[in-house]
C-alpha cells in the first residue's frame, strides 16, 4: 500500500463533514484536492470508501472500518510529533561553550546550526580563546564543553577528551608549481622552497617539526595568523605551506587556484574534538551538544 498521511487526513475530514465541500472548507483547500485524494486512496485500497449521494457522502461498510484505522494512524502520528516537540521544548537552560580560533572558523558553524535546530530553547554563550586557556576555563568550571585541537591538550588528567576528526598535514602549492606534477613528493623536496607559516594554535608547531627533520633548513618568507593570508600568498606564488587538510579550500579570496598534495613520510596530524571536566555533572544542554557533535563529526580524516 502506498497511501499517504495527506490522503488519510482528507479522507477523515470528508467522513467528519459528510461532504467534499465541507472537508475542503475545514482544510482550507480546494474541493478538487479532496476528491482526488479520496479517489487515489480508493484506488490504492481497492475498495469504495464512500457512497456518493445528492446530499453528500456516506461511508460504506468498508469505509467505516478503514476510518477507524485512519484515525488511529493520524492519532499516532500526532502523538509522536508531540512527544518530540515536548522533549525539545522541555530542554532549555544555558550552554557555556568554548572554541579555539582555527576550529571556530571551520567546524563551529555547522555544529551550532545542528544544535540550534535540535534544541532551540537553549541559550548559548560561546567564546573563542587559545587551547590552553580553554583548558583552564574547563578545569575551573567556567565552561561546560570546549571544541578544540585535542591533539594539543597537554594536561589530560582532569578532562574527558573525545577526538572526532583527524586531519593530516598536506602541502599547499600555487597552480603550475613544479611539484604539482610530481608522482611523489618527499619532505626533502621541500627543503629549497620558500615557506609561508601560519602562527595559530598548534599549526606552526606541526610545520616546525616537519621542517626540523629536513637536511637543509627551509626559508620562511612570511609568518601570519591569517589562514586567508596563507591562501593568497601561496596562490600567487610567494611560497608553499604545509597545513592541515581541515583548512584547505581550493581558491584564494582573489580567485586564484591552490593545489594540494600529499607528502610521503611521517607527517604530523591535528585532531579536533571535545573536552569537558571530569567528575562534574553535565547539564542536559551540554550532554545534547556532545551528542550533536558526535553525530556531526564522525571520526574521519580530512581532505
Amino acid at each position: 500500500m502506498a497511501f499517504t498521511l495527506r490522503q488519510l487526513r482528507f479522507f477523515a475530514a470528508a467522513a467528519d463533514a459528510g461532504s467534499v465541500s465541507g472537508a475542503a472548507r475545514a482544510l482550507s483547500i480546494s474541493q478538487s484536492s479532496v476528491t482526488e485524494a479520496i479517489r487515489a486512496l480508493e484506488d490504492d485500497l481497492g475498495v469504495i470508501l464512500f457512497e456518493r449521494r445528492a446530499r453528500g457522502l456516506e461511508l460504506t461498510h468498508k469505509g467505516g472500518l478503514f476510518l477507524r484505522h485512519a484515525n488511529q494512524i493520524l492519532d499516532d502520528v500526532s502523538q509522536a510529533r508531540s512527544a518530540f516537540r515536548d522533549e525539545t521544548e522541555a530542554v532549555a537552560g544555558q550552554l557555556s561553550l568554548g572554541v579555539s580560533s582555527l576550529v571556530a572558523g571551520y567546524v563551529l558553524s555547522d555544529l551550532l546550526s545542528r544544535y540550534r535546530r535540535g534544541w532551540p530553547a537553549v541559550e548559548i554563550a560561546a567564546m573563542e580563546e587559545t587551547g590552553d586557556y580553554l583548558q583552564h576555563l574547563l578545569i575551573g568550571g567556567e565552561l561546560d564543553v570546549a571544541v578544540l585541537f585535542t591533539s594539543a591538550i597537554r594536561d589530560r588528567a582532569p578532562l574527558n577528551i573525545e577526538t572526532l576528526l583527524v586531519s593530516p598535514y598536506r602541502l599547499w602549492l600555487p597552480q603550475g608549481h613544479r611539484l604539482a606534477a610530481a608522482e611523489a613528493i618527499s619532505p626533502e623536496d621541500l627543503a629549497s622552497e620558500p615557506f609561508i607559516s601560519l602562527m595559530v594554535d598548534e599549526i606552526e608547531e606541526g610545520a616546525r617539526r616537519l621542517m626540523a627533520g629536513l637536511s637543509a633548513r627551509p626559508r620562511v618568507v612570511f609568518r601570519t595568523r591569517s589562514v586567508e593570508a596563507v591562501r593568497s600568498l601561496v596562490a600567487t606564488g610567494a611560497g608553499v605551506a604545509v597545513m592541515p587538510g581541515l583548512v584547505y579550500r581550493p581558491w584564494s579570496l582573489e580567485g586564484d587556484r591552490i593545489e594540494i598534495r600529499d607528502v610521503s613520510g611521517d607527517l604530523p596530524t591535528v585532531s579536533v574534538g571535545l573536552a569537558w571536566r571530569k567528575g562534574a555533572p553535565l547539564s542536559a544542554p551540554a550532554r545534547n551538544f556532545i551528542r550533536t557533535a558526535q553525530g556531526a563529526l564522525p571520526f574521519r580524516g580530512s581532505p
